[in-house]
């Protein structure tokens, strides 16, 4: 089997929807099925892990380039737009800010962090919700730091000057009605769920 040609390469930056920003460390063939398989290995710094992606299956997985710069900052000047006020149903907001999540673009993840950072301004978030936010907040960090070419602490600076005038303007505003019944068990369902829908394959790194 000839080797595929591939939209990324060794040594390239890549931003993989939930799991965060990673470097192509290897592009190798493995027999699965017994059928030779390109695979593309990628080191994701935030959970110090090797996850292996098949190359046919990269682009349906979400796997993309980093960002340009401008892309970056206007992902950036979107976390003070205004926009509707999210749903005060928190299990339809997390669902729908987790499929924000999975379809991984950095406008998406910008969006997922000022819905959750609003709202937590109204009212303390629910467990998974809380972890869906700093989740969403480190990717955005991550690859505004990488189209940026700086840290991520200068990013973290950058993003808080954003945030805090938001926060200011909730503060001011009446608190709504909320539907938080249940959090328990459906966070306990969802976690369930999420272990189950593992989609790629992975090794620890020694």
């Amino acid at each position: 089997m000839a080797k595929p040609k591939t939209e990324f390469s060794v040594n390239q930056k890549v931003v993989y929807p939930s799991q965060g920003v990673g470097k192509i460390t290897e592009i190798f063939k493995k027999d699965f099925n017994n059928e030779p398989t390109y695979y593309y290995k990628i080191y994701l710094e935030v959970s110090d892990m090797n996850v292996m992606v098949p190359v046919s299956r990269s682009k349906d997985l979400g796997i993309r380039a980093i960002v340009s710069k401008d892309e970056a900052q206007t992902a950036l000047n979107s976390i003070s737009d205004d926009f509707e006020p999210p749903t005060s149903d928190w299990k339809l907001r997390y669902q729908m800010n987790l499929d924000l999540l999975k379809k991984g673009t950095i406008g998406d993840i910008a969006a997922i962090v000022r819905c959750l950072y609003h709202r937590s301004k109204v009212k303390e978030l629910p467990i998974l919700e809380r972890k869906l936010y700093d989740n969403a907040k480190k990717l955005l960090e991550d690859e505004i730091a990488e189209a940026f070419g700086i840290s991520d602490k200068e990013v973290e600076a950058m993003l808080h000057e954003k945030l805090e005038p938001l926060g200011l303007k909730i503060e001011k505003k009446q608190t709504f009605a909320d539907d938080d019944e249940d959090e328990d068990e459906f966070e306990e369902e969802t976690s369930s769920n999420e272990k189950d829908s593992e989609e790629f394959d992975s090794e620890d790194d020694d």
